[in-house]
């Protein structure tokens, strides 16, 4: 099942109606940087041993388009592909998450400030790849949840800008294992620049 397109389906949709909204500026930009795990267990496998299974810490690198529509309130869609490790037992193997997402911003200073903080929170859907397996043949295990935090944006000069941003997404966990309990819960803390028009 094709999920993971369904999901940037629905990120660009969200993306093209916020920017149809007469917006005052438009972001776009890279950022990278590492991602923390907690609850992250995904269950056990096998009947007599009961062998743990649950990613690790990972990195991410990704993109982010902003449209800030009001002089303190924007949107932001993006995307970001998450590198972690499958444990099984003394096992590990790479694993990749594809993450696409969109948030609502509130900004502490207005529009055409040199510096913004601001909070975020939204949507988002991950798409869990586990090792030998393709997202764009939807073979990953697609799971939706809700995410928030916050940042700071800097502009460097008229064209360009630096950001640092901390957000925590929960999610539900892939592949439903016995065992399972609880949101897997990932932290970004990542920084990146943009191209602000």
């Amino acid at each position: 099942m094709l999920y993971w397109y369904e999901g940037m389906r629905i990120i660009m949709i969200a993306g093209l109606a916020a920017g149809t909204l007469a917006a005052q500026s438009f972001e776009v930009g890279g950022h990278g940087g590492t991602m923390r795990l907690s609850n992250k267990s995904l269950g056990q496998l096998g009947i007599r041993d009961l062998t743990r299974v649950e990613l690790d810490d990972g990195w991410r690198i990704g993109f982010r388009t902003t449209f800030n529509n009001w002089r303190f309130l924007g949107h932001e869609v993006g995307y970001a592909y998450n590198r972690t490790k499958l444990v099984i037992g003394n096992d590990e193997a790479g694993f990749g998450v594809h993450q696409g997402f969109y948030n609502f911003l509130a900004y502490a200073t207005p529009e055409g400030s040199r510096v913004r903080p601001f909070v975020a929170g939204g949507g988002h859907f991950n798409n869990f790849v586990p090792p030998g397996a393709s997202a764009t043949s939807g073979q990953g295990d697609t799971k939706f949840g809700f995410n928030y935090g916050g940042g700071i944006k800097v502009k460097l000069n008229h064209m360009f800008g630096m950001r640092l941003d901390m957000r925590q997404y929960v999610t539900g966990k892939p592949f439903d294992l016995p065992n399972q309990t609880g949101k897997l819960r990932q932290t970004e803390i990542s920084a990146g620049f943009y191209l602000w028009m």
